[in-house]
Formats: C-alpha cells, sequence, structure tokens
C-alpha cells in the first residue's frame, strides 16, 4: 500500500484543502453535520482529494461504502451493489455507491444507473477531472450536486509534506529525514498540485535515497528535470520569466516568446499554467484584433489537458506562435477598465424605464417596458433610445483601436 493511502485522512478535521466545500461555512461540511447527504459528482484535478472526500463522507454518515473504477467497472458490478443496497434499505442504512472516473461510463452505463439514483436507493458519488456538462448525460447530472474541486496550494502541499514525514505509523516518520525549503518548494511546483504524485516523490526520496535530508537535486532526479532548480525559493525566476513570455508574445517576438515559453517547460512548469496565462492574453492583449486568438488559446488549454506531456509541448509552441504574430489591441481591458470606474464614480444608477421588465399590467401602465416589443416580426427596440442610465448615456467605454 502506497504512502498516499496510507496517509488518506479520516475526518475533515485532517482533510487538507477545499475550504470553500469543507470549511466552517462549507455545504459539504453542512450536509455532512445534518447527516442529509444527497448524490453529488466530484469535478477537481488529479489529487484534489476527491475520492478522500468520498470516503470521509461515507464514514462521517454510517454508509455502506462501495467503490468501483469507471474505467474497469461496468453493469454486472452494478447490479452486485443494487442488490446489496435494496438489503441496506431494509435496515434504514445508506449505501454510497463511488464511482472514480464516471466520465468514463458510456452513455448506456449511465442510463442504468440512473434509476436507482432518482429513487434514492443509491447516493452516488462521481469522481471527475473532466467537465461534467460535457461527459455525463444531462439526466444524471439533474440528480446530483456538481462541486468543484480546486488544485491544493502551496500551503496545503507544504502541510502535507510535513505530515508524512512526521508520522510513524503512517508516514515515513521512523527515517527520520527532513527536507530543504528549496527542495520542497520544487517537488511542490513539479507535483502540479497534486498530492499523490507529491506524496509519491517524497516516499522514493526518503527510502530511496541514504542522505538524511531531501535536496533539490534528488527532487530533480526524481522528477527527471536537469534544469528546474532555476527556478529559485522564492519564486522570483519564475515569475520573471512568464513576465519576460507575456512581455514578449505583447511585442510580437516570435523567438523571444518561444525561448521562454521553452525555459519554463524546461524549468518544469505547469503546462496548464501557461495554457491559461495564454487564454488571458488571448482577451487581454489582444481581444478583438483578432476574434480567433481566444479561440485558438483556449483549444489549446483543452488539448494540452487532454494530451498532457511531453507531446503537449508542440501544442503550446503552437498557440505561442499564432499569439505572438496576432495583431494586438487593449479595447477589451481598457473598455472594462473605464465601465468599473463609472461603476464606482455613479452607483446604483436608475434603470431606464424602457428598459425595465414589466410582468404586471400597473408596471406596463408606468411606461416599464415602453417601445421595446417581442413580436414575431421584431424583438428590440422600435425606435432610437439610450441604453444606459441617464447620467452615463454620453459615456464611451469601448474604442475600437
Amino acid at each position: 500500500m502506497n504512502i498516499a493511502t496510507l496517509l488518506r485522512p479520516q475526518s475533515l478535521d485532517t482533510y487538507f484543502g477545499q475550504n470553500h466545500l469543507v470549511g466552517k461555512n462549507g455545504l459539504i461540511r453542512k450536509i455532512i453535520e445534518s447527516d442529509s447527504i444527497f448524490s453529488m459528482i466530484l469535478w477537481g484535478p488529479p489529487g484534489s482529494g476527491k475520492t478522500t472526500l468520498a470516503h470521509i463522507i461515507s464514514k462521517a454518515t454510517n454508509s455502506d461504502f462501495h467503490q468501483i473504477s469507471g474505467v474497469t467497472s461496468g453493469k454486472e458490478d452494478l447490479k452486485n451493489i443494487i442488490g446489496i443496497a435494496r438489503e441496506n434499505n431494509k435496515y434504514y442504512k445508506k449505501t454510497i455507491l463511488f464511482i472514480d472516473e464516471i466520465h468514463r461510463w458510456n452513455k448506456a452505463q449511465q442510463d442504468a444507473l440512473l434509476p436507482y439514483v432518482e429513487s434514492g436507493l443509491l447516493i452516488l458519488v462521481g469522481a471527475t477531472t473532466e467537465n461534467p456538462s460535457f461527459e455525463i448525460i444531462s439526466a444524471l447530472i439533474s440528480r446530483c450536486r456538481v462541486f468543484v474541486l480546486k488544485s491544493l496550494d502551496q500551503e496545503d502541499l507544504q502541510k502535507i509534506i510535513d505530515r508524512a514525514l512526521i508520522d510513524i505509523d503512517k508516514g515515513l516518520g521512523q527515517y527520520k529525514k527532513t527536507i530543504k525549503d528549496d527542495a520542497k518548494e520544487l517537488a511542490i511546483r513539479l507535483s502540479g498540485g497534486d498530492a499523490r504524485i507529491l506524496l509519491n516523490a517524497v516516499e522514493i526520496a526518503v527510502t530511496s535515497y541514504k542522505e538524511k535530508s531531501i535536496t533539490l537535486k534528488i527532487i530533480k532526479d526524481i522528477f527527471q528535470t536537469k534544469s528546474a532548480g532555476l527556478y529559485d525559493k522564492k519564486a522570483e525566476e519564475h515569475y520573471n520569466i512568464i513576465s519576460a513570455f507575456i512581455k514578449s508574445m505583447r511585442g510580437s517576438d516570435v523567438d523571444a516568446s518561444l525561448y521562454y515559453l521553452s525555459r519554463m517547460m524546461e524549468n518544469g512548469e505547469d503546462p496548464k499554467f501557461i495554457a491559461r496565462r495564454m487564454i488571458i492574453f488571448a482577451s487581454e492583449d489582444i481581444g478583438l484584433a483578432d476574434r480567433g486568438a481566444l479561440i485558438q488559446a483556449n483549444a489549446g488549454f483543452e488539448a494540452v489537458h487532454k494530451i498532457g506531456m511531453p507531446e503537449a509541448k508542440l501544442v503550446l509552441a503552437h498557440i505561442c506562435i499564432y499569439l505572438a504574430k496576432s495583431s494586438k489591441s487593449r479595447s477589451v481591458p481598457n473598455a472594462l477598465s473605464l465601465v468599473k470606474k463609472a461603476i464606482y464614480d455613479y452607483p446604483n444608477e436608475p434603470i431606464p424605464i424602457h428598459l425595465r421588465n414589466a410582468p404586471t399590467k400597473l408596471m406596463k401602465n408606468l411606461d416599464y417596458g415602453k417601445d421595446y416589443e417581442f413580436t414575431l416580426s421584431n424583438v428590440g427596440p422600435i425606435k432610437n433610445m439610450k441604453f444606459l442610465p441617464e447620467k452615463l448615456k454620453n459615456i464611451k467605454f469601448y474604442e475600437e483601436k
């Protein structure tokens, strides 16, 4: 049994991350404490704690827990669990079915699950790294609550490392080893927010190396990266390089853009982080000067997510070149900035009467929605009208550049 499994938290008190769901006012904490559990989909990146959370929910609600994989299981597995659930139901015991990688189940398999979730015989907890809207049938989603889990942040991952090195019973405490701060920082970055990858790397560092302290070189050896140490402990170089990358694309220097892109990738930067920054760049620095830029950048992120490294390097280079060569315009962020200023300069300006909703006869008599129609032949204003509030009607926010 690997260390990630051995160290799996048994309660919310020892669970790291997802404070928006399991913190003091988190909904999942509330439903556990009130024992009002319902079917749900946990959507989040690998190693963010989906499986652990499912186990905690089961234990805290005294439910019969069954775990299957969306890759290897099928209708026969479901049939067997349904039989157990029916027996449990006789004694008013809840049955939780946890399906890891539920997006790997096809439509027929998901359809087979539907009536038992709808009747409440099974409480489904599905885990997926893919967008449920695209991978899970709408009828099943409508009977579940979708919870979005985030990648674990640096503080959470630091706590996980510290616990692994200290815990004698389940962790690596018996080896009495430490980890240098720069090595810890690099391990966290190279793990990409995945707690399993991080713990497995720490376990290898402890059990396969004789050194009493885990060094930067050991972490680089484990992750098979030569130059990742160029990212300094305070991550200053990390921010310097991403800044240089963005500025090079903004300056339409393709060669410099590719250089800084490759430098980040060879340093072990998370490719999805780079792809996300390119999506932002497409709207912020290119905008409507090239209407395809945002589409290309978003497609690049999806491709990186689906393919993974090292092939994703080709996708990132492809999009990098496209964005660097594109015409540039700051019209979108400039307009947004002016709008934000106007909102604070003129807070709570009355909505023009002719734009207001008119669900009652009284409101119509007061000219709510006047001169704005919905007919078979026309939808919209029937004469020229202003759409901004009175005090703002002559302001121009967007300027074509």
